[in-house]
C-alpha cells in the first residue's frame, strides 16, 4: 500500500499512515494506528505523525500544551493526597505535578489542621466535637428511658402495676438518674449507665 503524503496537514497523495493518537482531555499518549487517507483528508483528531517519547518510570508521555510535540508529565494517576485546607481525600486522575494546597499525608482525625509542613490537631476543636456528641447520646438514652417509665408510670399512678412493672419503673427511673449525673466533659471517656432489662 502506497504512503500517504500530506502538506499543510492534508494528504495529497492518498494512502496509509501511522500516526500517534493520544487523550483529547490529558493529551496522554494512548496508541498507535495505521490510517487510510484519501487525498485531501487530515489525519484524525487527537493524534500526530511524529513519535511519542520512550517510556520513563514515574512519567507519562503527553502532547504538548501547543500540540506541537511531546512531553514527559509526571505521572502519579491513581494515588491519593489530602487537601491542606479542608482535610478531604482527592484521588488524581490526571497526569502532572501534584495540585496545589494537597499533601501525600493523611490527617490523622477530622481536626487536624494543617500548619505548612504537618497535620497538627485541633485539640480545642476536638473535645468539643467529643463533648457534643457526648450530650446527644445522653438526651438520646434520656428520652429512650422516659418512653419506657411513661406507661409504667401510669400504672403504678393507678395502682395498678404488677410487682414485676414495679420493679422496672423503679429500674427506669434509677436509670434516668444516673443518666443525668453523667459529666459529659469527660468525654470521651465516659463509662455509661447500664440500661435495664426490659
Amino acid at each position: 500500500m502506497q504512503t500517504a503524503v500530506l502538506e499543510n496537514g492534508f494528504a495529497v497523495v492518498a494512502g496509509e499512515i501511522v500516526v500517534f493518537n493520544y487523550d483529547s482531555q490529558t493529551r496522554a499518549y494512548l496508541s498507535q494506528s495505521t490510517e487510510y487517507l484519501p487525498v485531501g483528508v487530515s489525519i484524525p483528531a487527537n493524534a500526530c505523525t511524529d513519535k511519542p517519547l520512550a517510556v520513563k518510570s514515574g512519567y507519562v508521555v503527553c502532547r504538548n500544551s501547543k500540540l506541537t510535540g511531546w512531553e514527559y508529565q509526571a505521572d502519579h494517576r491513581g494515588e491519593t493526597v489530602w487537601n491542606t485546607k479542608t482535610g478531604q481525600p482527592l484521588q488524581i486522575t490526571v497526569p502532572g505535578d501534584y495540585p496545589a494546597n494537597t499533601t501525600l499525608y493523611e490527617p490523622a482525625t477530622p481536626y487536624d489542621k494543617w500548619n505548612g509542613e504537618r497535620w497538627v490537631t485541633d485539640v480545642a476543636a476536638q473535645k468539643a466535637a467529643e463533648i457534643a456528641q457526648a450530650n446527644a447520646t445522653k438526651a438520646a438514652l434520656i428520652t429512650n428511658a422516659s418512653e419506657e417509665i411513661a406507661p409504667l408510670q401510669d400504672a403504678v399512678d393507678l395502682d395498678m402495676a404488677t410487682g414485676d412493672e414495679k420493679a422496672r419503673f423503679d429500674a427506669w427511673r434509677k436509670y434516668r438518674v444516673l443518666l443525668t449525673r453523667v459529666d459529659t466533659s469527660s468525654a470521651p471517656a465516659i463509662t455509661w449507665p447500664e440500661e435495664p432489662a426490659t
